[in-house]
């Protein structure tokens, strides 16, 4: 469980971070739109890790990854910028891919197609419950 603190902090670098991708280095990636889903900071503040969701990207969000994994100083010095008065130490970033929305989907088409009977109707006679 993340304290208040480390939560406090994780809602900086998310709203930030969110700054960063949609001003500062849309050039970066090819256009791609690129919004932080979620943002886990460690306990001593030092490092924290990145979901992503990526959409129109030209080459594949692996691509993508790769490209920011390649871009995460320049990415960090820009974060360091924006929150060098409010912070001591700015994090190490760790970027991973959010696919939640992906596994929604999967989940919500498993459920769309499963065939589920109807429930078999009782006779409303019996009525051994009611007082």
């Amino acid at each position: 469980m993340e304290s208040k603190r480390q939560q406090k902090f994780s809602r900086l670098i998310q709203k930030e971070l969110a700054e960063v991708f949609q001003r500062e280095v849309p050039h970066l990636f090819g256009g791609a739109y690129i919004s932080v889903s979620v943002v886990r900071v460690s306990p001593d503040l030092g490092l924290a890790r990145v979901y992503l969701s990526v959409m129109n990207a030209k080459d594949g969000n692996e691509m993508l990854l790769q490209e920011l994994r390649v871009n995460t100083k320049t990415i960090r010095h820009l974060l360091a910028q924006r929150i060098k008065s409010q912070v001591r130490v700015v994090p190490e970033l760790v970027f991973f891919l959010d696919d939640t929305a992906e596994y929604s989907a999967k989940i919500d088409k498993l459920f769309a197609n499963l065939d589920i009977p109807p429930a078999p109707e009782e006779d409303e006679e019996d009525d051994t419950y009611t007082r």
